[in-house]
């Protein structure tokens, strides 16, 4: 175990980078850090540089002599990492703008890790953890990647199941978040709960015990659908049945609502769209206000505006992992992380989201047992659409692409799909070359971008 930790963060000029340092910051004396290199594109050079200057103020704040580093070459920076943490957006959000708007404009649900844009989002991510997998395993072969990219789940699997970094853990904040609040709306300590998690990223369900091992799954059932229910900041509160979930027995993850109440969720985002209020939008908005107090040379603190973008308790789980690996503390926590028959109707090998044990030889997944027939079918439809699209962004595979837009529960088969398809492909021509003869097929066939904000975009070259 090093007494002097080198960690390195891809995509260091995201919004949500001091609340990863805060984390580190909090966990210093069990996790020492003397180097914390952020690494970025040129593109992004003036938020990296924004965020890195906040981020060496909180350090030299907090009295640690922790050194923070900038460079748009991660082949400086990877070199005896210990840890690297993935946090990148490729296209920025200009592409999840496009994400969003051109399937909205086709009447069809717009999301960053779901539907037509979660797929989307995977395409251009998935090749680029492989690039980053060949440099670590020449610089820093035995690093531990911690991924936090979307759509986790898929950029995970891709890092394991296909590229062959075994040390990968995959993360997201939303089993956190509810293991914090979902307690205090019963008025409990959330210390004194245990969770069982089970499912794919942002698809997973969850079981809850007291103190006493009495379990309180259906006490937290009741309290889905009130003002105080723990559902993401991204996320719009549209009620689920409660008797579909008192059937199941089961608290599902607030990303449940899209498939669950897909008429309703649409519609929201539907009005959104319509007011140029989408997500992504929303989120560009409060970026710009955020990078505009992190600018502030007198500020040294994580500001409480971080909340609203969605990332709440982003550090919990990255620095919480990497803690609990540095520490073999065997902490239990929701990853995810090769199967290994924690799911028995998935494959063994495939990546699920799952309560596991964290320790110095990764995450070891805890079984979680039998699954209702409602609960078992979706997972495994969820994971054939993964598979196809981790197929589809490596080999550039077309028709993987579409299987994986039939298989998908939010988007409609048919003629509208398949040109939402065809202007997805064109918008995110840049980052896509492994379908560069296929959009060029679709350009000579005349296809044209439906949505102004879109073509506003391309027209910038963004």
């Amino acid at each position: 175990m090093r007494d002097a930790i080198k960690i390195v963060t891809i995509g260091g000029g995201s919004s949500y980078t001091p609340e990863l340092v805060e984390g580190f910051i909090k966990r210093y004396d069990r996790l020492p850090l003397a180097e914390h290199w952020f690494v970025d594109i040129e593109e992004g050079r003036d938020k990296v540089e924004t965020v890195a200057a906040m981020a060496q103020r909180m350090w030299d704040a907090s009295g640690h002599d922790v050194k923070v580093h900038v460079t748009f070459d991660r082949r400086e920076a990877l070199p005896g990492a210990d840890y690297v943490t993935t946090q990148f957006r490729v296209g920025r959000l200009y592409a999840r703008i496009k994400d969003e708007r051109i399937p909205l404009s086709h009447g069809i649900l717009g999301q960053e890790t779901n539907g037509a844009g979660g797929i989307f989002k995977a395409l251009r991510t998935i090749p680029v953890i492989g690039a980053i997998i060949d440099d670590m395993r020449e610089l820093c072969p035995d690093a531990w990647l911690i991924n936090f990219t979307n759509p986790s789940g898929m950029v995970t699997e891709a890092a394991i199941r296909n590229f062959g970094w075994e040390r990968t853990i995959g993360l997201c904040n939303v089993p956190i978040r509810a293991e914090i609040v979902e307690g205090p709306s019963l008025g409990l300590d959330p210390a004194t709960l245990t969770y069982q998690c089970a499912g794919l990223n942002h698809f997973h369900w969850h079981r809850v015990y007291d103190a006493t091992g009495r379990e309180i799954t259906a006490d937290l059932i009741a309290k889905i659908n009130t003002d105080d229910s723990p559902i993401p900041a991204n996320i719009s509160p549209t009620p689920i049945p409660e008797d579909l979930l008192h059937t199941a027995a089961l608290l599902p993850c607030g990303y449940h609502r899209y498939y669950f109440c897909t008429e309703e969720m649409l519609a929201h985002e539907l009005a959104d769209f319509a007011n140029n209020a989408t997500r992504s939008e929303t989120v560009k908005r409060l970026e710009d206000e955020l990078f505009e107090l992190y600018a502030d040379p007198n500020l040294d603190v994580k500001p409480p505006q971080l909340s609203q973008r969605g990332g709440a308790h982003y550090s919990d789980a990255a620095c919480g992992t990497i803690e609990s690996i540095h520490n073999n503390s065997h902490t239990r926590m929701t990853v995810s992380t090769r199967n290994n028959g924690a799911i028995k109707y998935l494959p063994d090998d495939c990546i699920v989201e799952v309560s596991s044990l964290i320790s110095a030889i990764g995450a070891e997944p805890l079984v979680w047992g039998e699954m209702r027939p409602h609960e078992r079918g979706w997972l495994q439809v969820m994971k054939a659409m993964e598979e196809c699209t981790i197929k589809a962004a490596i080999e550039g595979d077309f028709g993987a692409l579409l299987e994986a837009f039939d298989l998908n529960p939010l988007i409609p088969n048919g003629a509208t799909a398949r040109q939402v398809m065809a202007e997805l492909l064109v918008a995110h021509e840049a980052y896509l070359p492994q379908f560069a003869d296929k959009i060029a097929e679709l350009k000579a066939s005349g296809i044209e971008i439906g949505d102004a904000t879109v073509r506003d975009l391309m027209a910038q070259g963004l």
